[in-house]
């Protein structure tokens, strides 16, 4: 996961604004599911 959306959505937490983690949170999702199958494996070893 980039480091500028990891600190966004700390700051979203943190803030407890639901509507910016949802919206991050299907960033990612979206992101992820661009990129070929190699990178989603390596998504779900980081994790």
């Amino acid at each position: 996961m980039p480091q500028w959306l990891c600190n966004q959505l700390m700051r979203a937490f943190q803030k407890k604004d639901r509507r910016q983690i949802k919206l991050l949170n299907d960033c990612w999702y979206f992101y992820r599911n661009k990129q070929g199958p190699k990178e989603q494996i390596n998504v779900t070893e980081f994790h």
